[in-house]
């Protein structure tokens, strides 16, 4: 390390060196960890407790480079401690009851870290101004909120109910269901928006309206219209989903339908141009899907914009490994899966796709109806505050509110239920230790990528047994943030990365506190840069220790560090 005493204009403000590992070999200084698959090169991954050395001018004041944290993320660590962090994510639906600015801002201060936008509903305009005012936030008020669309998705659907929020059918009433196009409201019909939604429907068939608010049974097939009689009353929506049942099973008439449409493909134009984050791909049947749009996506966007994968269907399921691996990260779209598969088989299926996306290190939203009541109610059931209470002891990596934040009277209360019952439930995990009881699978192929993901499972397992305060990771593309996010560890990881899409895509993965900070090939300049504002912004204080680790790469894309370094801040 290049000393500072010779130059005038710099003075030393020093971490001591901490010797937490008392070397055996003096001309090292530092004691290779044994650990399994881990220490193959002793020379390149170690490790070490160091000096980090920072100049500072004449005042003693060190002039900062740009630095961009989530100033609420800042107040809760202030306020908590490192162990109180929230490591759960929530993800907000951004609707018509929470759409203004000082409405998303009450929202980011509750703790939102992503800002969903349903293009089933609104206007590109109103979506236009959502966007805005969320950049706005993050800009003016030190935010770190990330922007999803979610596309509509091809699926049967009722169209427009003549302008009316909802419709009543009675018990024992006759509707037609038909595909014939019809301005206004019609006594006892129903306007489907698929011209082959009858097809393959026999006389007896169910038909089931948004997974259960109505059925009806089908009494005649007239045309390509059908005449039901309605067998369980309940409300009509607009919009409301139309799935078909024989003997119990599922009716798959809809299997000609893309999983793009041309208004979704509108739409992730419109997402390109504003400079969305995340585009949540819905109905999605199997890898192509995903892959078609990621490669539709790197023609079109100089940012990387993350593609996830909403399950919601039996295809989807079938095929889960598949677009998992294709994806960025997975919703849980419980909502319509139920409407898909048998109601008793959510809970498997959940915890399923949840594991499965840890093992694959792809972040997991669960999603749907997790404070349903919340969006008439002040306060929400005990059952669902279990619901929310068993997504987290899963270890998803967000929990998302749709309706409740959407168009319910309560948002931000829901969102203060779903970041009080995470952070209960995380503490609980960490005191029942149960981080111990994962299991990983090796992901890696390539020599470099095997010795990083060994870095992070050893990194983990060191920093909980240590029980430092915080795991420092510098990381150009996130990789090793979310290698380290995949084990689950008791401190909170804090990413720092020069990318503002790197940024962003993180606010997804599970205790990882992303910050955007200018990186160099010079680790130690990095290490002794954040220290310093990290201790500055009052984030750190003085017997803080922390273990750093990095996916930083060169010019010649060779990496600058791999190694595990345990620092005590003086």
């Amino acid at each position: 390390m290049a000393s500072v005493a010779s130059d005038p204009l710099l003075s030393h403000q020093i971490w001591h060196k901490n010797q937490i590992f008392p070397s055996k070999n003096p001309s090292l200084g530092f004691l290779p960890i044994p650990c399994s698959g881990f220490c193959s090169n002793p020379r390149r991954s170690v490790v070490r407790a160091q000096t980090a050395v920072i100049p500072v001018d004449s005042k003693g004041v060190v002039a900062p480079p740009p630095f961009e944290f989530d100033a609420v993320s800042e107040a809760e660590l202030k306020e908590r401690g490192f162990l109180g962090l929230r490591k759960t994510k929530l993800v907000c639906t951004v609707g018509p009851a929470c759409s203004s600015l000082e409405q998303l801002e009450r929202l980011a201060l509750g703790g939102m870290n992503v800002a969903r936008l349903n293009m089933c509903h609104n206007t590109r305009e109103w979506h236009r101004d959502v966007i805005r005012n969320v950049k706005r936030l993050n800009e003016e008020k030190g935010f770190c909120i990330s922007l999803m669309i979610d596309t509509e998705g091809s699926q049967m659907h009722m169209v427009d109910i003549g302008g009316a929020s909802s419709i009543k059918a009675e018990d024992g009433s006759m509707w037609l269901f038909t595909t014939q196009k019809f301005e206004g409201h019609r006594p006892f019909t129903v306007q489907a928006n698929y011209e082959g939604f009858a097809e393959g429907i026999v006389v007896g068939d169910e038909l089931v309206i948004d997974g259960g608010m109505a059925t009806f049974e089908v009494v005649e097939k007239v045309g390509s219209d059908l005449r039901c009689k309605c067998t369980d009353p309940g409300l009509l929506l607009p919009r409301a989903k139309l799935t078909f049942w024989r003997d119990g099973k599922l009716v798959g008439n809809n299997s000609d339908l893309p999983t793009l449409s041309t208004k979704d493909w509108a739409d992730i134009d419109f997402g390109i141009s504003e400079g969305v984050d995340f585009i949540a791909l819905s109905f999605v049947k199997d890898a192509d899907a995903i892959k078609h749009l990621k490669d539709y996506l790197s023609t079109r966007s100089s940012e990387l914009i993350r593609v996830l994968a909403k399950i919601e269907s039996l295809e989807s399921l079938e095929n889960l490994v598949d677009i998992v691996e294709a994806s960025d990260g997975i919703m849980v779209a419980r909502g319509d899966l139920g409407v898909q598969i048998p109601l008793e088989q959510i809970p498997a299926a959940q915890e399923k796709i949840t594991h499965i996306c840890r093992q694959l290190n792809k972040p997991v939203i669960v999603a749907s109806q997790l404070l349903e009541s919340m969006v008439e109610y002040p306060t929400p059931t005990r059952a669902e505050v279990a619901d929310v209470s068993e997504a987290v002891r899963q270890y998803a990596d967000a929990l998302m509110l749709s309706g409740e934040s959407a168009i319910g009277s309560y948002a931000e209360k829901a969102l203060s239920v779903l970041r009080m019952t995470s952070g209960r439930m995380e503490l609980w995990s960490r005191e029942e230790n149960r981080q111990s009881l994962l299991t990983q699978r090796q992901l890696a192929v390539s020599l470099p990528d095997r010795i990083a993901e060994q870095i992070c499972n050893c990194a983990v397992e060191m920093a909980n047994n240590l029980g430092v305060d915080a795991i420092f990771v510098y990381t150009t593309h996130g990789l090793m943030a979310s290698l380290l996010s995949r084990n689950r560890p008791n401190p909170p990881i804090f990413a720092f990365t020069n990318k503002s899409s790197t940024r962003k895509g993180l606010n997804l993965q599970w205790g990882v506190i992303p910050f955007g900070i200018d990186l160099s090939e010079d680790m130690e300049d990095n290490i002794g840069k954040t220290f310093n504002l990290i201790k500055t912004k009052g984030m750190v204080k003085t017997g803080d220790v922390v273990l750093v680790v990095s996916d930083i790469t060169s010019s010649h894309r060779i990496p600058v560090f791999q190694s595990i370094q345990v620092r005590t801040i003086a």
